[in-house]
This record gives C-alpha cells, structure tokens and sequence, in this order.
C-alpha cells in the first residue's frame, strides 16, 4: 500500500545536474503560477465590511472555489456568515490590492502574522477602494472592480495542506462593467477583460490573444490562424 500524500519533501537525489529532458527538481516555496487576484468582502460579526485579496481562486459553472487562510478574518466571517462578494479587479488596480496585502481584520493580529501584519479595520478605505451595496447578499461590492460576483458560501472545510481552508461559493448574481460585455448578449468580451495574475509573487496582465477554444461564443480579435 502506498501512502495517498507526498508532502512536499520527498528528496531528489539528484536535484541540479544536467538531465536529458532539461529539467531540475527544486522546492520553490509557493506555487502561484500565474493564478487571478480575487478581493473578497465579508462581513464581520459587528457588521462592518471586511476585504481581503486572495490569489486561490477558480470557477467552475457557478460555483467558484477558493483558498483562504484558516487564521484569516476572512474564513472566520465564512464560517459564521456565508455571504461573499468576489471582486475582481484589473491590472492597473494592482497597486490597490498590495495595499492590502499587509492588512488583516483580525484584532488582536494572530502569532504567526505579526512580524509581517497589522490590524486595519477599514480596509476600503485603506486601499483606496469604494464600497457599493450589493443586491442579494449582505457585503459590500468593491465599485472600482470591473466584475463582481455575489456568493454565498456552501461549503467550508480544511485544506489537505495545514493551515487553510477550502471554500465553495456559489454566485448569485454577476455584475460586469458595460465595456467589457459584448454589445446584446450576456458573454463577458475576453479582448475587452484582462484579469490581474499573481505569477508568483508579482503582478500581470494578460498578453495578446494567441486564439480560441473550439467551444468559444465569441469570436477573437487580430489573431492569426495560419
């Protein structure tokens, strides 16, 4: 029987020479390639807004599943509350999300954050951000984000990587800026909408369009089929 789980030390005993297939076996210390910078509103058990940047987060249909932080004030508001709005803002808004990438709403800053955190309660404010109700769920939309989701958390449970969770979230309602949707139809325009890209540990946007999947509903822009 083999154990279901490898961790992330199984040791290479060879890990830099020169291999036929030009690779190298290394341990970088986190995996972000190339994923969407996603901030999320949750409400906190006083009622305030709380807003946090996460870069784990996909979809799939309606449901968008994301990873969070156990220690975080933001699992903790899923865990009570299950309304969320996930934001997600553009490239150039990149300078907006780093602001609040130091910031937690958990007072007082848990142990293993306080070399690197501090508590910031109004974190719209401190990111240069403005609040917009939202329409069916309790958090506040971020109206400088070009698309906003509301959600409701379905599901919360641990990672199988200790100290985060999982979230199933699903999106009630969508909002898209009018200039990224393509003109009579429901269909966000992919040559109009850029997501910003955490690749690891820094910021994108997305290059020139290369083509389209064979299942796409709308049609590329300057691209060269040849």
């Amino acid at each position: 029987m083999t154990n279901a789980t490898c961790g992330n030390v199984i040791p290479d005993p060879d890990p830099v020479s020169d291999r036929p297939d030009g690779h190298l076996t290394i341990q970088p210390r986190i995996l972000y390639f190339g994923t969407p910078v996603v901030l999320l509103s949750t409400e906190n058990e006083d009622g305030s807004a709380n807003l946090a940047p996460i870069s784990s987060a996909w979809a799939l249909g309606w449901v968008v599943v994301l990873g969070l932080g156990a220690e975080g004030q933001t699992a903790r508001n899923l865990r009570d509350r299950p309304d969320v709005v996930i934001n997600l803002p553009a490239p150039h808004q990149w300078t907006a999300v780093e602001r609040l990438a130091p910031l937690t709403g958990r007072d007082p800053v848990p142990a293993p954050k306080r070399a690197a955190f501090r508590y910031e309660p109004a974190k719209f404010a401190a990111a240069g951000l403005r609040p917009e109700p939202s329409q069916v769920v309790r958090p506040p939309r971020v109206a400088d984000c070009p698309i906003q989701l509301e959600a409701r958390a379905t599901r919360v449970h641990p990672a199988a990587a200790g100290g985060f969770v999982i979230v199933e979230a699903e999106v009630c309602r969508v909002h898209a800026d009018r200039r990224i949707v393509v003109p009579g139809t429901q269909h966000i325009d992919p040559a109009a909408w850029s997501p910003l890209i955490y690749n690891f540990r820094h910021y994108f946007g997305l290059g020139a369009e290369l083509g389209q999947s064979f299942r796409s509903e709308t049609p590329g822009r300057g691209v060269d089929r040849a």
